[in-house]
């Protein structure tokens, strides 16, 4: 294995490396102060979204400093992606994991301990082994970077005991400077990597949090199948994107149902074989229009910059997972969704979850607090972003680009509704589910009513002017607001909380948001335009990416590994007629210029 560069130029000015390596011109807010943080050896702990660029707040300072940057990288699908990226710039960079046969993992080692290597991606269980760290000890290291480090903390969402024992990278390398990077962390999650990872004295960045980019959609679950597939086939025919559920089960069972229905998707989930999954996720990453229908197992190793939707099938566990999980979408910076059906069965799931959970009770006190966050974004009537920004810490304006902006929700006065509701609940012994709840209030006569007298209650029809649909709304809602709690010792039945009791009395009014009748959506806005190209651009564009698709298979990587879509749009709409010209589109840098210019030009001439 040979590796050659001729990106590694310690102490070069930074701007010339942005443009030579990576071909950008400028930095994005923050880059270039964590940049210059890194490379002068001051530790950082660095907040930024997914697709905001944190890759380059270490790749660079890698590159101007003397020695090897070691990536803790958590999976291995991830870090062979990001190497086969860098390797495109020219930039010297391997990774070493349990894929590697003896020969190639040995000259790996060799290049590292020679100084051949700018990068070296590896996963948290290699690198703390005796022989790496023996081995790290033997090499000049120009710093640690700590990818996904909310895995460190018991309060994050992807947490990862292994992540552990990174704190002995401080111990070991006092002066190598270490990056810890997430795209998502609260207060309390990030102390905890502070405190995980001996980062007391780094220097702490965060980023905005908005990705403008996103439209934020969350309907009301009715038939969410039917659901999902209007979505896809009105609004995002043959785009990349995932499905999110929350059981194996139900993973398998969607994926089947859209095939059967020609949408070209696959499974993913833990339960798989390893062979499979490691198939369905490799088509994912390289081809176009496939559709990942996963559990959250199908997570951090997601590097696809073109995924033009997320889609969730269930409630996340918290507002950092769906941020987390959504964040996946338009990578690239281009238009994408971020949709979501959403009903009582989820709320009633998720805090089932936490109650039969082994945690402790503080941890179980912590995972409510975040439902909760969650279900006042799910059930918000302001702008979505609004209410998810402000979670993180952050204040903004209603952004236009989400379903409650596009088309702001009714409002209405749900006292005496929920009055109603509350009564019902009470007078049939807080015994039972939502089902049978709402069949007493609309005078619903069957057998399990009558065996248990509940038609001769006061409270039985009062409700006859409500639809089901309307009352699984209003209870939904009056879960979410923490007027009845869900006794899963008494499966599933509802109960009253300490906060009905003002209610019931007629001291506290309610207000709830509307809820849409079944089979029918929000109205939602025009699909943006991805490139507001003319027909004549588009049939370049179109060439552009017939030509780097065949590139990709001929190399057997990604297709964004050659150039990302915002790139080949920029070529498309630009139209240069030179090398020097091509040299100035962003994503095109020294050694992709080389390598690929001339048969871009040829492409544009034909």
């Amino acid at each position: 294995m040979t590796f050659t560069s001729t990106t590694h130029v310690p102490n070069a000015d930074l701007p010339a490396i942005l443009r030579k390596v990576f071909g950008y011109d400028s930095f994005r807010a923050p880059q270039r102060e964590i940049v210059e943080h890194m490379v002068a050896g001051g530790d950082a702990l660095v907040l930024m979204p997914t697709g905001g660029g944190k890759s380059l707040c270490y790749q660079l300072p890698a590159l101007a400093r003397p020695g090897t940057g070691v990536v803790v990288s958590p999976l291995i699908a991830l870090m062979q992606d990001q190497v086969s990226a860098l390797t495109q710039l020219g930039v010297r960079a391997a990774f070493l994991n349990s894929t590697q046969d003896f020969d190639t993992s040995r000259a790996t080692e060799r290049a590292l301990a020679t100084g051949e290597l700018d990068l070296l991606y590896v996963a948290p269980e290699r690198l703390t082994t005796p022989y790496c760290l023996q081995l790290l000890s033997r090499t000049r290291i120009a710093l640690f970077a700590i990818d996904e480090a909310h895995c460190v903390s018991q309060w994050g969402h992807d947490f990862r005991p292994e992540y552990l024992q990174l704190e002995l990278l401080h111990q070991r390398f006092p002066d190598v400077p270490r990056i810890a990077l997430t795209a998502t962390a609260d207060p309390l999650t990030r102390g905890e990597i502070v405190r995980q990872l001996g980062l007391e004295q780094a220097r702490i960045f965060v980023s905005s949090f908005d990705r403008p980019n996103l439209r934020y959609t969350i309907v009301d679950k009715t038939q969410p199948r039917e659901q999902l597939l209007h979505f896809l086939r009105e609004e995002h025919e043959g785009d990349s994107g995932i499905v999110y559920c929350l059981s194996r089960r139900k993973v398998e069972e969607t994926a089947e149902w859209l095939v059967a229905r020609g949408i070209d998707a696959l499974p993913y989930h833990a339960g798989m074989d390893g062979d499979t999954r490691a198939a369905h996720q490799a088509r994912f990453q390289r081809e176009e229009g496939l559709v990942m229908v996963a559990t959250i197992a199908f997570g951090m190793g997601i590097d696809k910059p073109d995924v033009r939707f997320v889609a969730h099938l269930d409630l996340p566990r918290s507002i950092e997972s769906y941020y987390q999980e959504t964040g996946r979408a338009g990578r690239d910076g281009l238009p994408a969704d971020a949709w979501m059906t959403y009903g009582l069965a989820d709320v009633v799931q998720q805090r089932r979850f936490i109650a039969q959970s082994d945690g402790s009770e503080a941890f179980k006190r912590v995972s409510t607090a975040k439902l909760d966050a969650l279900l006042g974004l799910c059930e918000s009537a302001g702008c979505r972003r609004v209410r998810l920004l402000d979670y993180f810490g952050e204040a903004s304006r209603p952004c236009g680009n989400c379903d409650t902006c596009i088309d702001p929700p009714q409002t209405w006065d749900a006292t005496d509704a929920a009055r109603k509701a509350l009564s019902a609940i009470y007078r049939t012994g807080q015994r039972f589910g939502a089902v049978h709840v709402i069949d007493v209030l609309r005078g619903q006569v069957h057998q399990r009513v009558e065996r248990w007298q509940h038609h001769r209650l006061s409270v039985f029809g009062i409700g006859a002017d409500i639809d089901e649909d309307a009352w699984r709304g209003i209870i939904r809602q009056l879960v979410a607001l923490g007027l009845v709690a869900v006794d899963h010792q008494a499966h599933g039945a509802l109960v009253l909380t300490g906060l009905s009791r003002a209610v019931l009395k007629g001291e506290q009014p309610v207000q709830m948001r509307r809820t849409e009748k079944a089979g029918r959506g929000k109205p939602r806005a025009a699909k943006p335009a991805p490139t507001g190209l003319s027909d004549d651009q588009a049939a370049v564009l179109e060439r552009l990416r017939a030509w780097r698709r065949d590139e990709a298979r001929a190399q057997g990587v990604p297709a964004y590994v050659i150039f990302h879509d915002a790139t080949l749009e920029e070529i498309a709409r630009l139209r240069p007629r030179s090398l020097v010209r091509l040299a100035t589109i962003g994503g095109i840098g020294t050694r992709k210029l080389e390598r690929y210019g001339e048969a871009l030009l040829a492409l544009l001439d034909a």
